[in-house]
């Protein structure tokens, strides 16, 4: 007969405690510490040897065979592009997002998709819903399903067991945290539940090469739910951005083994779910047509994509003694040291003053480009002064004043050059050796130079004006 051991896990950092504490020893969380049950029962994967389904031995490094791996596509080409080219065999991918986003609508097309492209079904795997509510939102999205083999189950060995017998190449879990086992006898969404039935989907996944999407819900910080060790288990980690009661949808890559990380697959939410963006920049540019101060256009670089994304300042005298600092789409941090520098530097003081800073279209930039276009947003709106549409600023600025390069300079300018853009100020040394056709690039080497490069751009558009 199996032993049984009470101990107490803590919800935020999946730390054991042989006892109960008020504050969580490991985190200093304080009131995560809840009773578990962990129960030592026999191994599910007996006659397997090894993690990976191979014997384990050891061998040099050199003398092991590097061989390409072979993926997937899912028919999305945004999707593979976060993925890191498509879907590799055995791979783990986790799915976080805040409900309603669009999660399994994603997954429900990418199956879709696959099983029209592949010899052997997907398996959809749902906890949450019942067959009648995946099959009407197939119907309502118009999607080709009659290949597409589903399974309501939340037990993880009967999950296991049955993709054992169909054998699929793809399978999804919507969603672990409404999976269990019976090895834990803590309660179902706990994080001894979560964590063991992850461990078992995983070692399922390198055992059969099969690939395996797995959704997850999210905290109200934005996080995943559940122990952390669960975004260490997995191969990919991807993220839903923006607001769910937005159009615009923002995949972005925190964690993948197979392909760059922070990569952006962008799509539209449509009556017939998620569509892919092609060309983003075209999309984060729809501005008014009439120019107004406080918009600047920002040259960004995500992942392996260069984008072009406006950014928005409102500067306004506060009516309170301390000023609010308030940055939607960027580090609210680095917002108050670069307003420092602007006054140090630049000799602009807005100390008495409210600052409100916004990405449009709900992407989170977190590269350190960002800097001077916000800098010149705010000196923008501070000054209400309108800034040229055919101008776009990318540039790292330091403490000292000085405008730092970035990498991927070429990329960026070449981007703004293909959407029409005739002016860009950029750090001298991202200068480009040979000259851009139609665009003038004005080096910058300190944070007094960029803003006499602002104001000289802004005279010769008032002299277009005359």
């Amino acid at each position: 007969m199996a032993r049984q051991k009470n101990v107490y896990a803590c919800q935020k950092c999946a730390a054991v405690s042989p006892k109960w504490a008020g504050q969580c020893p490991e985190c200093g969380e304080w009131n995560t510490l809840e009773e578990t049950v962990i129960e030592e029962a026999p191994s599910q994967y007996k006659g397997r040897s090894g993690y990976s389904g191979t014997e384990a031995s050891v061998c040099l490094l050199d003398a092991v065979e590097a061989v390409e791996t072979a993926r997937t596509t899912t028919g999305m080409a945004e999707l593979d592009r976060v993925l890191g080219g498509g879907l590799v065999g055995g791979s783990i991918v986790l799915i976080g997002g805040d409900p309603g986003i669009g999660k399994s609508t994603l997954l429900l097309q990418t199956m879709s998709t696959l099983s029209q492209n592949s010899d052997t079904p997907p398996l959809y795997v749902t906890g949450e819903e019942s067959p009648q509510q995946v099959s009407l939102r197939a119907q309502r999205l118009g999607l080709n399903v009659h290949r597409v083999k589903l399974l309501t189950e939340t037990r993880v060995e009967k999950i296991i067991n049955t993709a054992e017998k169909e054998k699929p190449k793809v399978m999804v879990v919507d969603s672990i945290q409404t999976i269990h086992t019976e090895i834990s006898q803590s309660a179902q969404g706990s994080v001894s539940q979560v964590r063991e039935s992850a461990a078992q989907l995983v070692r399922f996944a390198k055992q059969t090469n099969i690939a395996v999407f797995l959704v997850g819900h999210v905290t109200k910080e934005g996080a995943l739910a559940g122990p952390r060790v669960l975004e260490h288990m997995v191969d990919t980690v991807l993220y839903f951005e923006g607001d769910s009661g937005t159009r615009f949808r923002v995949i972005r890559a925190i964690k993948n083994r197979f392909g760059a990380v922070n990569e952006l697959g962008v799509f539209s939410m449509s009556d017939k779910g998620l569509e892919e963006v092609s060309n983003p920049s075209a999309i984060f540019l729809s501005r008014n047509e009439a120019e107004t101060p406080g918009s600047v256009i920002m040259i960004t670089h995500e992942g392996t994509r260069p984008m072009l994304v406006e950014v928005q300042a409102l500067v306004d005298s506060s009516p309170t003694p301390n000023p609010r600092r308030v940055a939607l789409g960027l580090d609210q941090n680095r917002l108050a040291v670069l307003l420092a520098v602007l006054h140090r530097h630049g000799g602009i003081a807005t100390y008495d003053m409210d600052v409100f800073v916004n990405v449009v279209g709900g992407i989170r930039v977190s590269e350190t480009g960002a800097d001077l276009p916000i800098l010149l947003a705010v000196l923008s709106s501070l000054r209400n002064v309108t800034l040229s549409h055919n101008l776009a600023v990318f540039g790292e600025v330091g403490l000292a004043g000085e405008i730092r390069p970035v990498p991927n300079g070429i990329e960026r300018l070449r981007e703004a050059a293909k959407h029409g853009f005739k002016r860009a100020i950029v750090p001298k040394s991202n200068t480009p050796q040979e000259p851009i056709p139609n665009l003038d690039v004005v080096p910058v080497w300190r944070l007094v130079d960029a803003l006499h490069s602002v104001a000289i751009s802004t005279v010769e558009k008032k002299e277009e004006y005359n």
